[in-house]
């Protein structure tokens, strides 16, 4: 390659960098209903012995990823594609993800 073409190159580059946007994506996962969760069982007792009532509690992961792309939603399908391969096993877990720029 010659010095003009890596020079367009690079700059193409640097211009897709500076298009991108600063986003920050919160991935919440959950046990799916029917799932035991120990964690939440034992706290809903120790509530209900200090005099809450509860109907029901679930525990949760809560992750915040920031991130940079084009969109709002790239950064949400990059984030799913997160959530679905290491974040969450879709097998017993629900999880949400909500995308905001920064």
């Amino acid at each position: 390659m010659h010095t003009g073409a890596k020079s367009q190159t690079f700059l193409r580059t640097v211009s897709q960098l500076l298009a991108m946007t600063a986003y920050t994506a919160t991935v919440t996962v959950r046990l799916k209903t029917g799932v035991l969760d120990p964690e939440a069982e034992t706290t809903q007792r120790a509530l209900e012995r200090l005099g809450f009532e509860l109907e029901s509690l679930r525990s949760a992961d809560r992750f915040e990823i920031d991130l940079e792309a084009d969109s709002k939603e790239a950064a949400a399908e990059r984030v799913e594609e997160m959530a679905e391969r290491l974040l969450a096993n879709p097998t017993i877990h629900d999880y949400d993800v909500e995308v905001e720029e920064r």
